[in-house]
């Protein structure tokens, strides 16, 4: 059995002279180029643009501040990373030319496509002159509902050209949870899909894409991504024909501002309907590329995957792999079908080099009892990044003994707020079970009691995981919130800044329960709040109370997240009308609605019936104590709570 903290791998002396951190650090170790980084952080983000070789124009200013700011969030909301700077995420991803493969597209079926860096370039440049000619201007939002594929990397990129905004959810949500998240953004452009293939089973998305379309009348064309001729050619266009249909001259690049809107992603909807996040061009960028190339030592050549789908950050992380000339490799199914080696199979035939997964994926391997090392060469394999949820010491074990012995398992934690990472990989340094190595350069990350004060020093014991300095990714704010359409980044509203600032003034708090080791590492516990986590993707409570409460049985409903298995599963309790009675069959009605409505992943595991839900003197429903109650940790705020025997029956429910 592994045991936390047991060192079990340390790289050898020739691997740290090669990596791309050590050449970048110099004569400092990483302890040393941390606390620079963070000390000293305009020179060190002007380094990381020079080293990572961002293409475009950095301006002399490197960081702009806000003098005296008299609200203490506003130094960070306030400060400007590159302000004179302007670039195209277009040039930093396709500075590469030739036919090597830019992109290797992957399905369930086996079925392999390539773009090479030439075809790529074409095909975003006369994309993005369709999307032109359709009227699509800087600052349009073109939204994707799209599985990982080709298509959904070219349509970004064909976006960012004319400088509009890219968003994406999975072909996996359900028309309202798509409606949810898009109809708050008002597209003009929507490319979508008529199927998907998951677990062996075709899914047909046209009757859920009818219901789409119909509640986003911004939108002026939907591209149908499509292996078919579909009938209603008046109201869908082929997305190959929309290509093909520009004849003009290529459209090049264009360059933006450094806080130029990029990416709209979403909260998990835990108290509403999601919060559209928007981010920032250059922020996201650098970020990526320093995580990229100096905690994950990616560069040109390297053939990178990582599983995901277009609805989590992780697909945004993923792509920008091509702005250190490497090649993405996107896999679009079920990691377990038809075996759980599939992702270790395409990791032997295209020679992958770093292998993204989640926590969630590593404990299934671990207990299906395959054993990669022995049935596949996985001798291209130098890292393997795990996120979305804590990786147990006994997945490290596992890793080391049936994947690799000599492999960088780099547990990397962040978030979509920040699309990019707070805690991640060091190649320079040894791995432990159970921890992450290192804070992320740049990043001031660190754990605090319930008074603001520094765990740092007192190891293994839990706190909120805060970050205490500016960073180039914070968001420009969240979409609509206090004024219409964009957020004004100097002045984000009011949900924004309740969101991140409103507990510990002055820091970034991020809702993460951690806490540092001896080693100069953290552990990640789980979400502080009431965001579901369930294989590492984040699902929020109001999704599944929409479609629970409207069951003409349930009175009302609590879902929470219980720790199980060295993952979260989801537990849905429910008060019943009078006269109705609990049975196989409305628990069964019950699953069937929310994943129709919804996605797979917010189908609760365990469906309990009670006869009062816990709720606060205000008459509120009470989630983070039942969360802390059932998971074994003390009830907060019990003097709030006014029927606490709730709680109790709950957690007796659950035994």
């Amino acid at each position: 059995m592994t045991q936390r903290g047991e060192i079990l791998w340390t790289p050898d002396v020739a691997r740290v002279a090669q990596s791309r951190i050590q050449v970048f650090a110099e004569s400092r170790d990483f302890v040393d180029l941390h606390d620079w980084s963070i000390q000293h952080p305009e020179s060190f983000w002007a380094k990381v643009w020079e080293y990572c070789g961002v293409v475009g124009e950095r301006g002399e200013r490197i960081i702009q501040r806000t003098e005296a700011p008299t609200d203490p969030s506003r130094e960070f909301i306030s400060t400007r990373f590159f302000p004179d700077a302007k670039l195209s995420v277009v040039e930093n991803f396709l500075r590469n030319s030739g036919d090597g493969e830019a992109i290797i597209a992957i399905n369930e079926t086996g079925n392999r496509t390539i773009r090479t860096w030439d075809e790529l370039h074409i095909r975003v440049a006369r994309l993005a002159g369709a999307l032109e000619d359709l009227g699509v201007r800087a600052g349009d939002r073109v939204a994707a509902w799209l599985p990982n594929g080709i298509e959904a990397v070219e349509t970004m990129l064909a976006a960012a050209s004319i400088g509009a905004v890219f968003s994406s959810c999975s072909p996996d949500f359900g028309a309202q949870g798509v409606l949810d998240r898009f109809s708050q953004i008002t597209p003009k452009v929507l490319v979508a899909t008529d199927s998907y293939i998951y677990g062996g089973k075709k899914f047909d998305c046209l009757e859920r894409l009818a219901a789409i379309r119909a509640g986003l009348p911004s939108v002026i064309e939907t591209l149908l991504v499509s292996s078919t001729i579909v009938s209603d050619k008046a109201a869908l266009t082929n997305y190959e024909t929309f290509i093909s249909s520009f004849t003009g001259a290529p459209i090049s690049p264009r360059r933006f501002s450094f806080d130029h809107p990029w990416y709209v992603l979403y909260s998990s909807g835990t108290t509403g309907v999601p919060k559209c996040i928007v981010h920032r061009t250059g922020g996201v960028l650098i970020q990526h590329l320093k995580e990229h190339q100096l905690h994950c030592d990616i560069g040109d050549g390297d053939r990178v995957m990582y599983f995901t789908t277009t609805g989590w950050m992780m697909w945004n992380w993923l792509v920008s792999v091509l702005a250190s000339g490497a090649t993405a490799i996107l896999y679009d199914g079920s990691p377990s079908y038809p075996s759980m080696t599939r992702l270790f199979d395409i990791c032997e035939t295209e020679k992958v080099t770093l292998l993204g997964t989640s926590a969630k994926f590593i404990d299934s391997a671990r207990k299906s009892e395959i054993n990669p090392a022995a049935s596949h060469d996985l001798s291209a394999l130098r890292t393997i990044c795990s996120t979305g949820s804590p990786l147990a010491p006994e997945g490290f074990g596992w890793v080391y003994e049936k994947v690799s012995k000599d492999i960088h398992l780099a547990s990397i934690s962040g978030g979509t707020d920040i699309c990019a990472c707070f805690v991640g990989g060091d190649p320079t340094s040894s791995v432990y079970a159970g921890e992450i190595q290192r804070a992320c350069l740049g990043m001031d990350s660190d754990v605090l009691d319930d008074s603001g004060n520094s765990l740092k020093e007192s190891f293994d014991v839990a706190g909120e995981l805060v970050c205490r300095q500016p960073f180039p990714s914070i968001p420009l704010g969240f979409w609509g919130d206090g004024a219409e359409g964009f957020p004004d980044p100097s002045n984000p509203g009011a949900k924004f800044r309740a969101a991140y600032f409103e507990r510990f003034p002055g820091m970034w708090s991020h809702g993460d329960f951690a806490s540092w080791s001896r080693n100069g590492g953290m552990t990640i516990h789980g979400r502080s709040d009431t965001t579901l986590n369930p294989g590492g993707v984040r699902i929020g409570t109001a999704e599944i109370y929409r479609v629970v409460e409207q069951h003409p049985d349930v009175l009302e409903s609590l879902v929470f997240g219980q720790d199980f298995e060295n993952d979260v599963r989801i537990i849905l309790a429910i008060r019943l009308l009078a006269d109705a009675k609990m049975s196989d069959e409305l628990i069964a009605d019950l699953k069937m609605r929310i994943r129709n409505a919804c996605t797979p992943r917010h189908v609760p595991a365990v469906v309990i019936a009670v006869h009062d839900l816990p709720r606060t003197r205000s008459n509120k429903l009470v989630e983070l104590a039942v969360v802390d109650a059932v998971n074994g940790r003390p009830v907060r705020n019990v003097e709030a709570i006014a029927n606490p025997e709730a709680i109790t029956a709950i957690v007796e429910a659950l035994k």
